[in-house]
């Protein structure tokens, strides 16, 4: 269990300096977009480094006039 757990932590380490390399965190412009492809790249890990980029597109609806 706690070789699975550190793999774990690993796994999310690895993902997170992967998006303070894409520089996910160097703007304050938070949309759906930027938060999901920022969480998505956490959790893809070391997949980023195998040529995965993971992106989400987010698009709200517009408002009824």
């Amino acid at each position: 269990m706690r070789a699975g757990a550190a793999v774990l932590v690993i796994w999310l380490v690895i993902g997170v300096v992967a998006a303070v390399q894409r520089d996910y965190f160097s703007s304050s412009d938070a949309n759906c977009a930027r938060v999901g492809s920022t969480l998505l790249t956490i959790v893809a890990g070391p997949l980023n480094y195998v040529g995965a980029n993971p992106k989400i597109k987010c698009e709200a609806p517009e408002p009824s006039k």
